[in-house]
């Protein structure tokens, strides 16, 4: 078996010290995330899938394999989270922010990077892809449930997917493949488009720390125990089902994919819910607090689940 101490110094540590290094700027300066996030939304991870797509070693049927198996994933997952919201009396807007939680994980401003570090260059064009077609859905079918969190209307949710870049790079990236029109990798338009994708990852995990820093929380904390049942225990197990189902011939990329299905709570969802259901409150904590929090308690945990998740794939093969 790895060694934990070793996964943990090559493969956890640089993560958390970035994400501490992007939580400490937040305490000593005032900054704010929304302009970092809107680069890294625009260009930094636009790039980032563009390159790792185009020049990934992974053939044409893993990459269709990990589309289907991110898109049946999270249908599952959808399905199972939404029985057991019923079957435990959430309704409405509590229903719907907790299948945001409970269905949509933190794959690219963690997944990327700890998949890079963990299980290199295939680990890392696996988690793009992965994280990209994730974050496709996010956009779409997460604004839609968010939309029920506080009665909006979601006839402006198509328009705004279409307004992300990050569809795109994916479509342009895997047409070239496909037609054989990719250029050099040595090429200068190459090297320019990895500089901007290779610096997406420190600057994710940097945002995702100054948004740790500024979580309100504490009033939530008792309110965390689904959301990490959800995340540490339902979403892996499902991973595990969904990648033997596919009969993923290579053994990393089966192993970042039930690796990215354990990540801990999204961060998109809290910019959903304070749009859409800011002033409505569960037990006396508003949507956006229990969103919070559970970003917050799940990240933490992530620690050592993660380390212990990462450790097992390594000595195990899935497929």
């Amino acid at each position: 078996m790895a060694s934990i101490t070793g996964v943990f110094i090559s493969s956890i540590l640089p993560v958390i010290l970035i994400i501490l290094l992007g939580f400490g700027l937040s305490q000593v300066q005032e900054i704010q995330a929304e302009s970092l996030n809107t680069l890294t939304l625009y260009l930094l991870t636009p790039a980032l899938i563009f390159h790792s797509i185009s020049l990934t070693e992974l053939r044409t049927t893993a990459l269709l394999k990990i589309t289907i198996g991110v898109i049946a994933f999270l249908f599952i997952i959808f399905i199972v989270s939404v029985i057991f919201g019923w079957g435990t009396g959430k309704h409405e807007a509590h229903l719907s922010v907790f299948i945001l939680i409970a269905v949509f994980g933190n794959t690219g401003g963690l997944g990327i990077p700890l998949a890079d570090f963990a299980f290199g260059p295939v680990g890392r064009q696996t988690a793009v892809l992965f994280a990209a077609v994730h974050g496709a859905l996010v956009f779409t079918v997460g604004l839609f449930i968010a939309s029920h969190s506080g009665g909006g209307s979601t006839q402006s949710s198509l328009r705004r997917v279409f307004s992300y870049p990050l569809i795109y790079a994916v479509v342009i990236s895997v047409s070239i493949r496909v037609l054989g029109l990719v250029p050099p990798a040595n090429s200068v338009i190459m090297q320019t488009i990895g500089l901007l994708g290779n610096s997406a990852i420190p600057v994710m995990l940097i945002i995702l720390g100054i948004q740790l820093a500024q979580t309100e929380y504490k009033e939530a904390l008792s309110m965390t125990g689904t959301p990490i049942l959800f995340r540490f225990g339902v979403s892996p197990v499902i991973g595990i089902i969904v990648a033997f189902m596919l009969g993923f011939q290579n053994s990393t990329v089966a192993q970042v994919f039930v690796l990215l299905t354990a990540m801990p709570v999204a961060v998109g969802p809290i910019i959903f819910v304070v749009e859409f259901a800011q002033n409505t409150r569960i037990n006396g904590v508003s949507l956006p607090e229990f969103v919070s929090a559970s970003i917050f308690i799940t990240t933490l945990l992530s620690i050592p689940v993660v380390t212990a998740i990462v450790v097992l794939l390594k000595s195990v093969q899935i497929m």
